[in-house]
């Protein structure tokens, strides 16, 4: 398994998050070497200068979190992520019309915000806890012709989070060359261990410190 802390996107993403709390959490990454800081847009920039000369990157979210936002304010956002200093995005897929079978709507979306995004990251969050596992499947192919980094699980903020079951279907369907980011859930060494195992190569959470405590 690679290095644990360059597998964590640490996360803070909750509404009442401060100036303070974003320092804390960049601070954190900054000793521990993970492998990015999962924030929301508005504190992209301070968090980029924070984390100058660090190891680690700065990760924002786009259309977060129900993915209901219009293909060309999720793409704006996202360019402005990545001007603001962004290295990578993760976008939440309209939900709606991958359910209502409109699949060129949700491929040309993700296109669109991968444009935006340039030679930066981007991960595409499914919502698995809403779909079935042929929406999911579907998903993920859609994820692949429009040429996304990563599939990833969930927001954390619906009904439920990463399951072993989906992360394995995920990297069924994307391949080997293709990201997969569990996140959702993830607060032990032993739920990340089953999460890498099912095939994950990245892992969001709040509970990063203490996942890496708990393995020394």
């Amino acid at each position: 398994m690679e290095k644990i802390s360059r597998l964590i996107d640490s996360t803070v993403l909750k509404a009442d998050a401060t100036a303070k709390d974003i320092e804390a959490l960049c601070l954190e990454a900054r000793r521990e070497e993970f492998r990015t800081v999962c924030i929301n847009p508005c504190w992209v920039s301070y968090a980029h200068t924070l984390l100058a000369g660090s190891s680690t990157g700065v990760c924002t979210v786009v259309g977060f979190p129900l993915g209901a936002n219009t293909p060309a304010v999720k793409a704006y956002e996202a360019a402005q992520a990545v001007k603001d200093g962004a290295d990578e995005v993760d976008m939440v897929i309209n939900i709606g019309r991958l359910k209502a079978g409109d699949d060129d709507y949700v491929r040309d979306e993700i296109a669109e915000v991968k444009k935006a995004v340039g030679s930066h990251t981007l991960k595409v969050i499914l919502e698995c806890c809403l779909l079935t596992d042929e929406e999911k499947e579907r998903a993920c192919r859609l994820c692949v012709e429009a040429h996304a980094d990563f599939v990833k699980t969930s927001t954390g903020f619906s009904k439920g989070g990463a399951t072993a079951h989906d992360v394995a279907l995920m990297r069924r369907v994307v391949g080997p060359e293709m990201g997969v980011k569990a996140a959702g859930g993830v607060r032990s060494y032993a739920d990340l261990e089953a999460m890498v195992e099912a095939g994950a190569n990245r892992i969001g959470t709040s509970h990063g410190k203490a996942i890496i405590d708990s393995k020394k």
